[in-house]
């Protein structure tokens, strides 16, 4: 007897474009693995639409580009997506790392409570400075126009090389969905 798949079938060999039709195939899904001292596991379900995926940005910057650098880039990023990821979106940063951690970082920034401040408080003012300069752009819901093109902009930092600032734009769309669950031994 074959199970019913509920959810669409999206997973595709990315060169002959074959279609899996289970939503799984090589690396996919994408599993993280954090080790952390606790006396539980905690799983997250994070499902990303595609049309925000695409809009996804990565920025091998210079460290002379400094702050500024980052704000710029990941406002011109959002700008340049214009109503493609379905906004208001939610957009994640990752700062420094390596190319592939400061995107992780991005991503997982996209976790955060919308609405709540990095504690950092030079990241918080960051999240809020480009907030605003995404906001004030009129692309609005849907890029039809208005006040508000993202819910939220949350940053992650890592160290990194003192010849580089990578810097990871994640985009996701409004309905931001994600779960998170823990299981105890008990």
């Amino acid at each position: 007897m074959q199970k019913k798949n509920p959810i669409r079938p999206n997973i595709v060999d990315p060169l002959t474009r074959e279609n899996t039709n289970i939503n799984v195939g090589d690396y996919i899904p994408p599993i993280d693995i954090e080790l952390v001292d606790e006396d539980y596991l905690e799983i997250t379900i994070f499902p990303k639409g595609f049309g925000s995926e695409n809009n996804n940005a990565l920025k091998m910057a210079l460290p002379a580009e400094g702050i500024e650098g980052v704000k710029e880039f990941v406002v011109e990023s959002v700008l340049k997506a214009k109503g493609k990821p379905c906004p208001p979106t939610v957009i994640g940063v990752g700062i420094g790392g390596t190319s592939d951690l400061c995107l992780k970082l991005g991503k997982k920034a996209l976790l955060g409570k919308v609405g709540e401040r990095n504690p950092d408080p030079q990241l918080a003012k960051l999240e809020q400075e480009i907030l605003d300069e995404i906001n004030a752009s009129g692309i609005g819901p849907m890029g039809l126009g208005g006040k508000t093109t993202t819910l939220d902009v949350k940053i992650l930092k890592a160290h990194t090389h003192t010849a580089g600032l990578p810097v990871g734009v994640c985009v996701q769309c409004w309905a931001d969905r994600h779960a998170t669950g823990r299981i105890y031994d008990e």
